[in-house]
């Protein structure tokens, strides 16, 4: 699925369709919900990773530290949300789209929806340039979105496991290099990576000011590291399948293919006994 509506936008365009746009909210980190009520952007309503965007297990071996919800159930979200599936929407978050927005962003695409954004550079690139903001809670009406199974590919760990073994496939992890070499990990219990995947931290996406490269940058980048292999040949993993997303929105702005997201990613992999290595061992 290629893009046919960009899949970021800049704060100087948001400003001048505001009034005609749903905003979503996805900042992380500690206390989000009390943050946003003491502030956010004006009209942006609040969506949850734990609550909203995963469908947290008992076990995170049973599908990572946060496996999608039923499409289903995400439709649920959507209709809380007051969404429609004509409405534009621009997701943002605190961390340039490489938190929760490009997790929403990649479960509305993978539900069918278009007209959905991120926004370039985020929280912090909106409030440098004056957009309004507000406080508590926005009220709005609901809607009755419609059901529809996930349109984007999708890999477990049964397939990863295949694939790191044939010279047809690619496995990308998007982790820090210090946790693909195993030297530090700060949310799983193992550290290291799956073997054979090849390493290409998400913050690479990003220029020095925290803003997406150029597309044609992004495209060239990724044309080097897939060397011809195919979207449905190729995985993206993170620690749980959140940042991986990031990724996959960069790949969807350069205009390439939208590859297989392994929701389960090293926080599933590491749990199941599955062979795992780090930098001193292979």
């Amino acid at each position: 699925m290629s893009i046919t509506f960009s899949p970021i936008i800049n704060v100087e365009e948001l400003l001048k369709i505001q009034d005609s746009i749903i905003l979503i909210d996805a900042r992380a980190g500690a206390n989000t919900f009390e943050n946003y009520q003491k502030e956010h952007l004006k009209y942006a309503r609040y969506i949850d990773l734990n609550r909203d965007l995963a469908a947290i297990p008992e076990n995170p071996a049973n599908g990572g530290r946060h496996p999608l919800p039923s499409s289903e159930d995400f439709s649920k979200t959507l209709s809380s949300l007051g969404i429609s599936p004509s409405d534009h929407v621009v997701v943002y978050d605190d961390k340039n789209g490489s938190n929760f927005a490009a997790r929403f962003w990649w479960m509305m695409r993978a539900v069918g929806h278009e007209k959905i954004q991120v926004l370039n550079g985020g929280y912090q690139a909106a409030i440098q340039v004056g957009f309004p903001t507000n406080s508590g809670i926005e009220i709005f009406e609901k809607t009755a979105y419609p059901s529809h199974e996930w349109k984007l590919l999708l890999a477990d760990i049964d397939e990863v496991e295949k694939a790191r073994k044939n010279d047809q496939n690619i496995v990308i992890d998007v982790r820090d290099k210090n946790r693909y070499d195993g030297l530090v990990e700060p949310l799983d219990l193992i550290a290291g990576h799956i073997p054979g995947a090849v390493n290409v931290p998400l913050t690479e996406n990003l220029d020095e000011n925290g803003f997406f490269k150029p597309a044609d940058e992004l495209a060239e980048k990724y044309k080097i590291v897939l060397k011809d292999i195919k979207a449905e040949n190729t995985i993206v993993h993170c620690g749980s399948g959140v940042t991986a997303c990031h990724t996959l929105l960069a790949m969807d702005y350069a205009g390439l293919p939208i590859p297989k997201l392994y929701a389960g990613s090293w926080s599933e992999w590491s749990r199941n006994d599955r062979e795992m290595a780090t930098q001193q061992t292979e």
